[in-house]
C-alpha cells in the first residue's frame, strides 16, 4: 500500500501510548465480524467497511478523534480510511502495517467479541472470589423445591431462546432495583444465569456489592454450563421482573450511589453535562439505560438507548473511542437514577471517565420512540416499488436483485431469485454473477442498499436501482419470501458464531469457549494496556 500524505501512519506503539495516557483513539477494525472475532487487539472495535456511512456517525461522534484504520492484507482500510474521510474525519490514519504490524510489534491478539467486557468480568471474579454455583448444584436445588430464584442476566430476546427452567428474565442493570421485590426473604437464595460467564458474574457481583442480604451465586459457566451438564433448557419463556416497590427503589438508591461515588464515577447536572458538550476535545457518548420500552415512552433529546447490562458487556460498541466521556441517564419515578449509578460504577471500573445525570425528572422526557442512530446522509438513487421489481422478477428480463442486509436475515428470509452479497465485496460478486440488463438493491430497510447502489453506480453503465423500503416493504405487502442459503454470492463472514448464543452450538464449542474465557485473566496481564481497576469491598 504506498504512502499518502492524506493517510498518515500509526504505529503500534503509538496506539499502546495514546491508549496507557488515555488519550482518546479509536483503533478500527474495517474487516467482518467473523475475521475480527478470530483476532484482534484488546481495545480495537469493528465497523465493517461496509457500513461505515450507517454506523461511523454514532459510533465515532466527533469529527477530530485520532482514528488508526486496519485490516489483515483484504485491501479494505485505506478505501474505508478514505470513506472515513469523506465523512469529515479529519485526523484518519492507516495502522502501520496493519494487524501483522501489531503482530510484529509483539501485541497481544485477543479471540471473539465483546473482549473488553469479558476479560473485565473474568477479572472481576479473580479479585473478588465472585460466589458461583455449579449447574449440578443448582439444578438440585430446584428440583428440591428450595427457596431460590433465578435470575436472568441477559437480554429478554436471549433470556427468550433458551433459559434456566423457572428462570426470570431480569437484565443486567434491573438487578440491584428489582432483586429486593422477587427474593423479598432474606433467606431466599438468589443465583444469576447468563449464557456463559460476564454478564452472570458481573450481575452477581453487583448485587454482593449492592450488599443485599440474600445468599447469592452465580451459575457458573451459565446456561453452557447447563447444557454441558446434561440438563434441558426452556424456550420461548416469558417471565419478567414488575415493578420495584417504594422500599426497594429506596435500598437500591443508597447503595447504587454509594458504589458509583466509591469507584469514581461522577455526579453530574444538567449544567455539568453542558460543560462536557461544549468541550470540543473530547468525546461524549450520552446514554439512557433503561429498557428499550422505557426509552421509547419517552427519553431525554440526544440521548441514545444502551440498557446498562448491554452496555457493560458491549462497551466495544457502544464507546469505540478509547478514553472518552460517558455520560448515563435514568432517573423518573421508576428508578432515581439506580441503574445509570450502577451501571457506571462498573464503567468506571472498566477505566471510563463516567458521570451519571442526578437531576433528571420524568417530565424532561420529551421525546418518543425507538432509538434511530445518526447516519450519513442518504446517497440520491433511483428507486423502484415493490410492485414494480415483482413485475421485472416475473419478466424475467435480466434483472439482477442483489440483497445486501446481513446474511442471517437473507436466510431467514429474502425475495425469490434474490442473491446475497457483502457490499464490501459488490466488484468481486458482479465480475461472477451473470451479466444483467438492470441491478436492483435492497436490504432489511434499503437504508445500506442506497450507499451499496451508490458504489455500483460508479462500477457499471447498468441501471441500478433501489427497492423502496427494502426487505421490509415487500414483505408488508404480502409478497413471497423463500428461506434458506441458495443464492450466496459473498462468503458468510459478517457475523461471527457465538458458541453460546443459540441452542444447537457444539458441545465441544461451548467447552473451548470456556476454555478461552478461564485464559482472559493472564492475557491481560500480557497486554498491559487495560487499565480495569475493580473496586474491593466495603
Amino acid at each position: 500500500m504506498p504512502d499518502s500524505p492524506d493517510l498518515p501512519r500509526l504505529g503500534a506503539s503509538d496506539v499502546r501510548a495514546a491508549l496507557l495516557s488515555r488519550r482518546e483513539i479509536a483503533l478500527i477494525d474495517v474487516r467482518e465480524e467473523d475475521p475480527f472475532a478470530q483476532e484482534h487487539p484488546l481495545f480495537a472495535v469493528q465497523i465493517s467497511a461496509g457500513r461505515i456511512e450507517l454506523d461511523a456517525p454514532w459510533r465515532l461522534p466527533r469529527r477530530d478523534v485520532d482514528i488508526a484504520v486496519y485490516d489483515d492484507g483484504e485491501g479494505l482500510a485505506e478505501p474505508a480510511a478514505r470513506r472515513l474521510q469523506a465523512l469529515g474525519y479529519t485526523r484518519v490514519h492507516l495502522l502501520e502495517g496493519g494487524l501483522q504490524g501489531w503482530r510484529d510489534a509483539g501485541g497481544e491478539l485477543f479471540r471473539d467479541v465483546n473482549v473488553p467486557s469479558k476479560a473485565f468480568g473474568e477479572l472481576v471474579e479473580h479479585e473478588r472470589g465472585t460466589p458461583s454455583l455449579p449447574a449440578e448444584e443448582v439444578k438440585a436445588l430446584l428440583d428440591a423445591g428450595s427457596d431460590v430464584v433465578v435470575l436472568d442476566a441477559r437480554r429478554f430476546d436471549e433470556y427468550q431462546t433458551m433459559s434456566i427452567p423457572g428462570g426470570v428474565s431480569v437484565p443486567g442493570a434491573e438487578l440491584a432495583l428489582r432483586v429486593r421485590d422477587l427474593a423479598p426473604d432474606p433467606a431466599t437464595r438468589v443465583i444469576v444465569n447468563c449464557a456463559g460467564r460476564t454478564r452472570s458474574l458481573i450481575g452477581t457481583q453487583s448485587l454482593v456489592n449492592a450488599g443485599i442480604p440474600n445468599p447469592v451465586a452465580a451459575l457458573r459457566n451459565g446456561t453452557i454450563g447447563w447444557t454441558l451438564a446434561g440438563f434441558e433448557l426452556d424456550h420461548g419463556a416469558q417471565r419478567r421482573f414488575g415493578p420495584a416497590s417504594e422500599s426497594s427503589r429506596r435500598a437500591a438508591q443508597a447503595a447504587a450511589q454509594a458504589l458509583a461515588d466509591r469507584a469514581g464515577a461522577l455526579r453530574l447536572t444538567r449544567d455539568s453535562l453542558a460543560a462536557w458538550t461544549l468541550d470540543r476535545q473530547r468525546t461524549v457518548y450520552s446514554w439512557d439505560v433503561r429498557t428499550p420500552e422505557e426509552y421509547a415512552a419517552g427519553h431525554l433529546p440526544g440521548f441514545g438507548s444502551a440498557p446498562g447490562g448491554q452496555l457493560v458487556q458491549e462497551t466495544d460498541v457502544f464507546a469505540a473511542v478509547r478514553g472518552a466521556r460517558i455520560v448515563l441517564a435514568d432517573g423518573g419515578s421508576e428508578s432515581d437514577g439506580v441503574r445509570a449509578a450502577m451501571t457506571a460504577h462498573w464503567l468506571a471500573q472498566l477505566g471510563w471517565e463516567v458521570g451519571w445525570l442526578t437531576d433528571v425528572a420524568a417530565a424532561q422526557f420529551t421525546e418518543t420512540g425507538a432509538w434511530q442512530p445518526p447516519h450519513a446522509p442518504f446517497p440520491a438513487v433511483d428507486s423502484v416499488t415493490p410492485a414494480e421489481l415483482a413485475d421485472q422478477l416475473a419478466q424475467g428480463d435480466g434483472t439482477l436483485l442483489l440483497n445486501v442486509t446481513t446474511s442471517a436475515n437473507h436466510v431467514k428470509g429474502h425475495i425469490p431469485g434474490a442473491w446475497w452479497v457483502l457490499r464490501a465485496q459488490l466488484p468481486q460478486a458482479l465480475r461472477a454473477l451473470p451479466a444483467p440488463r438492470r441491478i436492483v438493491l435492497t436490504c432489511g430497510s434499503s437504508a445500506l442498499a442506497r450507499f451499496a447502489a451508490a458504489d455500483l453506480a460508479r462500477l457499471t453503465d447498468v441501471p441500478v436501482a433501489v427497492l423502496e423500503g427494502g426487505n421490509a416493504a415487500w414483505a408488508a405487502e404480502g409478497r413471497p419470501l423463500e428461506s434458506g442459503e441458495q443464492r450466496l454470492a459473498s462468503p458468510r463472514i459478517d457475523r461471527y458464531r457465538r458458541p453460546y448464543e443459540g441452542t444447537d452450538a457444539p458441545r465441544e464449542a461451548m467447552q473451548a469457549y470456556l476454555d478461552w474465557e478461564f485464559g482472559l485473566v493472564a492475557q491481560l496481564g500480557r497486554d498491559g494496556t487495560h487499565g480495569f481497576k475493580v473496586l474491593g469491598g466495603a
